[in-house]
């Protein structure tokens, strides 16, 4: 089942922490290593579209009590 669309972020992200933790463990199927590359390249997708975005929120969260 997908998730909600106002839980999804959370949802989403101990997931993606847990790959994270593991992502040097070795694969033993070709379509794990597959959607590792895919998961890898949408990461970086997300950061070029808004890596920008989370450098203004950490100027505001340094500007508001």
């Amino acid at each position: 089942m997908g998730n909600m669309s106002y839980c999804r972020f959370e949802n989403t992200l101990p997931d993606l922490r847990d790959c994270f933790d593991h992502w040097d463990e070795d694969l033993s199927s070709q379509s794990e290593i597959r959607a590792k590359r895919r998961l890898l390249k949408l990461c970086q997708d997300i950061i070029d579209d808004y890596g920008a975005d989370l450098d203004q929120e950490a100027d505001i969260r340094t500007v508001r009590p």
